[in-house]
């Protein structure tokens, strides 16, 4: 696995640093095909002295990214809590992946209830894993960023969708813990 730890608004010491690796180094067991970890450590002002420092970490497995962030009044106490998140996480990870690899094929499952319900109670091949309870279509216009991010205001949401006319690609401007935004840019991946 390979570390990278990085410090914003601070220096991250080396005793720092050997708490991160020590305590992400237990993650290994839950999933060992963590490709990269990236430790961004976060020196911020806030009124709230518990929340002085903040610890994200981003796992990239193959084919997932798991991501956690979690503050608190000092980096090693910071750094357990985050750790803590991220097993939580990790075993659901690993839990979902045998689960999967114990299940029949999609096209398997879909002939099983045919067979059982008969032909035309089965309305689409489509067998969802994870129950979705709403499902919403929206209208996206071409838009620039700081358009997107006003109509974000106007609407109170946390996040907005749109297509970006400066790149041609779909986006989303989202607000950060911070206050400021951030953007995603989809790509086609592989």
């Amino acid at each position: 696995m390979q570390l990278l730890v990085r410090g914003k608004n601070l220096e991250v010491s080396e005793a720092m640093r050997a708490h991160v690796e020590k305590k992400l180094g237990r993650l290994d067991r839950y999933l060992d095909s963590v490709a990269q970890t990236e430790v961004e450590i976060s020196l911020e002002k806030t009124r709230a002295a518990s929340d002085r420092y903040a610890v994200q970490v981003t796992m990239l497995t193959n084919g997932s990214i798991v991501r956690s962030e979690e503050r608190a009044h000092d980096v090693p106490t910071a750094v357990d809590a985050v750790v803590e998140v991220l097993q939580r996480r990790l075993v659901g990870l690993k839990e979902k992946h045998y689960r999967r690899s114990k299940t029949a094929p999609k096209e398997a499952l879909a002939e099983a209830l045919a067979a059982d319900l008969g032909p035309e109670s089965v309305e689409s091949e489509d067998v969802h894993e994870v129950p979705v309870a709403r499902v919403k279509r929206v209208a996206i216009k071409p838009m620039s960023v700081d358009e997107a991010a006003e109509q974000m205001e106007l609407l109170g949401h946390d996040f907005f969708l749109f297509y970006n006319s400066a790149t041609n690609l779909v986006s989303v401007v989202y607000r950060r813990f911070s206050g400021d935004y951030g953007l995603i840019e989809a790509e086609l991946g592989a």
